[in-house]
């Protein structure tokens, strides 16, 4: 699958304005949002909000950002399938071929001794996993990559071929469900201990 357009939106930042900038020179369009975004832009590669896509911006303090037929159907979409490719051009939603995300620091927040329910429920990641399992669900056409060390791998694939093998692709959908089931774990045995006190 040739890679077009990419949305990046990370916590953790490491690498990620180098590799926007690798995706950029293989020509990718890259879709971003808040601090992910503002840290393309301030590297001077182009990206574009978001909000700016879905024609709608962040609301509730960035809980609702991503939730939007706008990104998922461009994730979402089966793309040798001619009634979601009609749909897709009906209502003007273009195809997310790359997502690159990982979540709120819902661990790291908790380690800390003072903090409170409140803090922790704030860390607690809605949009971010609901995008990996989307995109991990539909790995025959998209990649998702939620863990920086595999950024080197997919760009030297993109500038070799064009896009992510099928084995690959399979393998980071793989992986990215096994991320989201250890938050969700994490946040569960947490919520436990609280119940427990």
């Amino acid at each position: 699958m040739q890679i077009k357009r990419a949305l990046i939106s990370v916590s953790n930042k490491e690498g990620v304005v180098e590799f926007a900038r690798q995706l950029h020179e293989a020509g990718v369009e890259i879709i971003s949002t808040g601090g992910t975004m503002k840290a393309i832009k301030e590297a001077g590669i182009p990206v574009t909000y978001v909000s700016d896509v879905t024609g709608f911006p962040e609301i509730m303090d960035g809980r609702v950002k991503t939730l939007n037929p706008y990104i998922h159907g461009g994730i979402l979409a089966v793309r040798d399938n001619a009634e979601h490719v009609a749909q897709m051009e009906e209502h003007g939603i273009k195809g997310i071929d790359l997502v690159a995300v990982n979540l709120y620091p819902f661990k790291e927040t908790i380690a800390k001794p003072d903090v409170t329910l409140a803090e922790a429920i704030e860390n607690i990641d809605i949009g971010g996993p609901a995008m990996v399992r989307a995109s991990a669900k539909n790995f025959k056409f998209v990649t998702i990559v939620t863990n920086p060390a595999k950024y080197n791998e997919v760009i030297a694939q993109i500038k070799e071929n064009g896009g992510v093998d099928d084995r690959t692709r399979m393998e980071l959908a793989q992986e990215a469900f096994a991320h989201t089931a250890a938050y969700d774990t994490m946040i569960q045995d947490y919520l436990a201990k609280q119940l427990a006190k």
